[in-house]
């Protein structure tokens, strides 16, 4: 079996619940040849990041599929890139708003997946569920962990990827999960 750490989000911007985190507790302990370690991290610029890379020091995991919430999108949407750039629309919940630094300093423009974003998007909708490649996992925190933990990745052999889920008012916790459950075993 491979290892695969997915990882979702807490709550923001006052909300209640987060819909990775939602999809996430839906999904059983293995799927294909996949053995998931799900962990939550906080939604704070860089403090996600580094969360996340000791838990893969920790782990070492084979892949790491890192998912979001997408408040307003009404599919699921593999992520193709990552930039080197923060910009808050609202605060993290450390009430920091970056508008405009690397995250970073010295790193590429962008940084592209590395596990197969159009594969995953395509088993998606196959099995009947709304999904849209993305080019951009956007500017909040979601982008900053996602190109913090490719920057941090290259070279190592452990592939990765970012999946954006809608919120739950657009796309239901359970067929969030199966969307994410068709898309890991695409893997």
């Amino acid at each position: 079996m491979n290892r695969l750490l997915l990882t979702c989000f807490e709550p923001f911007g006052g909300e209640r619940s987060n819909a990775s985190a939602s999809a996430t507790e839906l999904l059983p302990e293995r799927i294909g040849n996949w053995t998931l370690v799900k962990r939550q991290l906080p939604v704070v610029f860089g403090l996600a990041g580094a969360q996340c890379l000791e838990m893969i020091r920790t782990l070492r995991p084979d892949a790491v599929l890192l998912l979001g919430q997408a408040g307003g999108r009404k599919a699921v949407t593999p992520e193709l890139a990552a930039r080197n750039w923060r910009w808050a629309r609202i605060p993290d919940n450390a009430g920091r708003s970056p508008k405009g630094e690397p995250s970073v300093l010295g790193g590429e423009v962008a940084l592209f997946a590395t596990l197969p974003v159009e594969t995953m998007c395509e088993a998606i909708r196959t099995g009947g569920l709304p999904a849209k490649l993305s080019c951009s996992a956007g500017y909040y925190v979601c982008n900053d962990l996602y190109y913090s933990v490719l920057f941090h990745l290259r070279g190592s052999g452990i592939r990765c990827a970012f999946l954006h889920v809608p919120d739950e008012q657009s796309m239901d916790a359970g067929q969030s999960a199966r969307a994410l459950e068709l898309a890991i075993r695409a893997l």
